[in-house]
């Protein structure tokens, strides 16, 4: 009997061990006590709101933090993503969502033994018009597993985020409008510097990173003074320092931001805006053709990005910055100026070319030449809009006196090649975050290999290691030297690879372009090539 009982005894131990570590794990957070899910070694929180929902009166506010709450809270779901248009059915980055203009949540990934971890903050792309924190590819459980907190954020999109109007303007303490999805990302760095420490974080070691429409949200809080002391580096991947709107008068091409809004609400008063329902509203926005983009308001974004960045008044913390090979590959319908092939030859294209570029068009003929059109044009609007943007990052962050990280992310796999989108936009996340096998529904499959798992690891490890100590590093992977040393990089095509010089005459042919349209008041975004406009002379300092 004695046996038996030592047997019940050791049986019940065994018992009670997995039930704790599979037990619901409960925060006691300043913001109010969340229950969420353990995980493997892990604990995971979902759904936490962040500010209160910007639905009724609170649309096109700045948002407002959530009262304190007693009651602990359930945190095993995530939240419906905020208010979007539905995404091109045929998109390979299409994913459905419920959806609610009551979003403003965020989620977390924690080591469950996390004691003052470094955090690691994402923010989703999508044009700043769709996606959600509660995509499977940006599940933060890999990376969690190097020691870090993972927080993701969702914020306020399209016409709810980024809508600006005189009336708007009018009834803000400071004369501003616009800026809102920039403003939540702003309260969500707020709420994690206040409550994180609660989950095992360290609220002074936060890195902010996003891509695309995210990695653009990561130039503004850059660019913001609003954010400053809420983040200890950044990472940046495939974004660009594009001219934005100002928020009272016409500048580089584009209408006011007021004007633009005055112009999708047709002549109704803020009331009756405020009182239509959410899909009323993109209705309204997608009539109008509204485009979402962040607004030069004097407050929450000083100055035109890169002036900012001239100025050398962006945040001086490290950098991470990076593009793809093939970044234009699946976003073809975004391409200026694509002509015709059956009436449109190599004579021509270099005729329009020297037309549009004066005495720069012998260099880009150089780099994007008449020989095959079609990848010409993929490549120079790759490079005038991403590929300038990291190099131009890196620069100017070292000018400050800060370390930076370039990458080229060059990848392909039997999908993505048979597709013809080697390398294309995003497809570095997967092998970032450790989901290559989360993908989108229509994403290309990526092959569960031993390569493929190789160079996600190696991934996972570098970015982990940034938002850890500010150095990305990898075991048994090359070290990847900061920019700021002979000017190295690392690219990431079968494995990791270091190399020096990356396309440097087409970043310096882009950097003249750039300088020349903003002294003459032009615009910089999508205009290259072909759709280019006439090349301003150069003077001051563009000479």
């Amino acid at each position: 009997m004695g046996f038996v009982r030592q047997i019940a005894a050791v049986s019940l131990a065994v018992l009670a061990g997995a039930m704790a570590a599979h037990a619901e794990p409960v925060v006691r957070a300043p913001a109010g006590p969340v229950r969420g899910v353990a995980a493997d070694g892990e604990h995971i929180f979902k759904g936490i709101p962040y500010a209160l929902g910007p639905v009724g009166e609170r649309r096109w506010r700045p948002p407002v933090a959530v009262p304190a709450w007693h009651g602990v809270r359930d945190a095993s779901a995530f939240g419906p993503a905020c208010m979007q248009p539905q995404s091109p059915p045929s998109s390979i980055y299409s994913e459905t969502y419920s959806m609610s203009e009551d979003c403003l949540s965020l989620n977390i990934w924690a080591p469950a033994n996390a004691k003052n971890a470094p955090v690691f903050l994402w923010i989703h792309g999508g044009s700043l018009m769709r996606g959600a924190s509660s995509q499977p590819m940006y599940d933060g459980a890999v990376l969690a597993k190097r020691g870090i907190i993972v927080v993701s954020i969702n914020y306020r999109l399209g016409v709810f985020g980024y809508f600006a109007h005189p009336a708007l303007s009018a009834e803000s303490p400071e004369g501003i409008s616009g800026n809102y999805g920039i403003l939540d990302q702003i309260a969500a760095l707020g709420w994690v510097k206040r409550n994180i420490g609660a989950f095992g974080g360290n609220a002074g070691n936060v890195t902010i990173a996003g891509e695309s429409a995210g990695g653009l949200a990561i130039l503004h809080l850059l660019a913001s003074p609003r954010a400053r002391g809420l983040f200890a580096r950044a990472i940046v991947q495939s974004a660009s320092l594009m001219n934005i709107p100002e928020l009272k008068r016409p500048a580089f091409g584009l209408p006011a931001g007021e004007a633009a809004g005055g112009f999708i609400a047709k002549g109704r008063s803020l009331a009756e805006l405020r009182a239509l329902d959410g899909p009323g509203i993109i209705a309204l926005a997608k009539e109008g053709r509204f485009a979402a983009t962040a607004i030069v308001d004097g407050k929450v974004l000083p100055h035109q990005l890169v002036e900012t960045f001239d100025r050398g008044e962006q945040a001086r913390v490290p950098l991470l910055t990076g593009f793809n090979s093939g970044e234009i590959r699946t976003m073809r319908p975004l391409l200026p100026g694509v002509p015709d092939p059956a009436s449109f030859d190599a004579a021509t294209y270099e005729a329009a070319i020297r037309e549009n570029y004066g005495e720069l068009a012998e260099d880009f003929l150089r780099y994007y030449p008449a020989s095959d059109i079609g990848e010409s044009i993929l490549a120079a609007t790759r490079d005038g809009f991403f590929a300038w943007t990291s190099q131009r990052l890196v620069r100017d962050q070292a000018r400050i006196g800060q370390p930076a990280w370039l990458y080229f992310f060059d990848h392909g796999y039997p999908a993505s090649d048979e597709a013809g989108i080697h390398g294309f936009h995003a497809a570095e996340l997967p092998f970032m975050f450790g989901t290559i096998d989360r993908t989108t529904p229509l994403w290309p499959r990526v092959p569960e290999t031993s390569g493929e798992r190789a160079l996600s690891n190696a991934m996972v490890d570098y970015w982990a290691s940034f938002a850890r100590i500010g150095v990305p590093k990898a075991p048994g992977q090359p070290v990847w030297p900061s920019h700021n040393k002979r000017a190295a990089y690392m690219i990431f095509a079968a494995e990791p690879r270091v190399a020096v010089d990356l396309m440097p005459g087409q970043y310096r042919l882009h950097e003249q372009v750039v300088c020349r349209r903003r002294a003459a008041g032009i615009a910089w975004n999508w205009n290259v090539g072909l759709a280019a406009p006439i090349l301003p002379a150069a003077s001051g300092a563009c000479r």
